[in-house]
């Protein structure tokens, strides 16, 4: 199979805290680590382990952080083809605490790749699989030209003005940044997947009509929820360009969220193709 991302990186400083902050306290961190993650960037890497490679094509700052994160990127298996902008490569802060919840401080925009980036778009023809969380509505067109596009709710500025017509979106039941309403795209997304975290979630047809699915259980201890979204996006993705039913990608995403939450950081825990 053939897969791809066109997203964002965002560099991440992780600590492991007892509990998170109350305003004006000191917390002391058990365990810290640095990663070039993001959405874009989990999503790409766990599609890596998955399919074997995976093209990403994205936008980094030209600093010490951004062609740092490209170089890690591609130590985890993943292509990388990058626009270099002239501003710092954003990160975020992120606490784990004790019950293994996630609370995340992003720190500069969202960068991600424009249609008219020089990056090698024509390679995304036919491609099985992609998923899309950053970029611009012409960025959004030429991802189109995959045989499955799926994207996340957060990119629906770009998703709407592009005006075509995705696959899947994948949005959340409870997320005020991650609602989506009927109307938001024209044409209207194939399908429509919200997750609901350990209640699993649902999946709406563009008539309308919904199911329910249910998480699995974890395959281990909970140590870390960063990233388990973004591998979920992933293995959905993978599953529907690999040709399962909705259900049966949903199942295969479900199992590739939950196995995150059971390693530190966002890719400890990935499935692979093996698994």
């Amino acid at each position: 199979m053939r897969v791809a991302v066109v997203g964002h990186v965002e560099w991440i400083d992780l600590a492991v805290v007892e509990r998170v902050p109350l305003a004006g306290e000191i917390v002391h961190a058990l365990e810290w680590s640095q990663d070039p993650a993001g959405g874009g960037a989990v999503a790409a890497v766990q599609l890596a382990r998955l399919a074997g490679d995976c093209l990403f094509l994205t936008a980094l700052g030209d600093d010490e952080l951004g062609h740092r994160a490209k170089r890690e990127l591609e130590g985890l298996g993943v292509r990388v083809e990058a626009a270099w902008r002239a501003e710092p490569q954003r990160r975020a802060f992120v606490h784990v605490d004790a019950n293994a919840e996630r609370t995340i401080t992003v720190i500069g925009d969202r960068m991600g790749p424009r249609g008219d980036d020089d990056l090698p778009w024509g390679e995304l023809e036919g491609v099985d699989a992609l998923y899309f969380t950053a970029g611009d509505a012409a960025a959004v067109r030429r991802a189109r030209s995959a045989r499955t596009l799926v994207a996340t709710v957060r990119a629906i500025d770009s998703l709407a003005a592009a005006a075509v017509e995705l696959d899947m979106v994948v949005a959340s039941a409870n997320d005020a940044g991650e609602q989506y309403e009927a109307g938001a795209i024209e044409p209207p997304p194939r399908l429509v997947a919200r997750t609901d975290g350990a209640a699993g979630g649902s999946l709406e047809d563009a008539a309308g009509l919904t199911s329910h699915w249910e998480a699995p259980p974890l395959p281990g201890p909970a140590v870390d929820s960063y990233g388990a979204g973004d591998c979920f996006a992933a293995g959905l993705t993978y599953g529907l360009g690999e040709g399962r039913s909705p259900a049966e990608a949903l199942t295969l995403g479900a199992r590739c969220g939950a196995a995150c939450v059971t390693g530190r950081g966002p890719y400890a825990g990935q499935l692979s193709r093996a698994d």
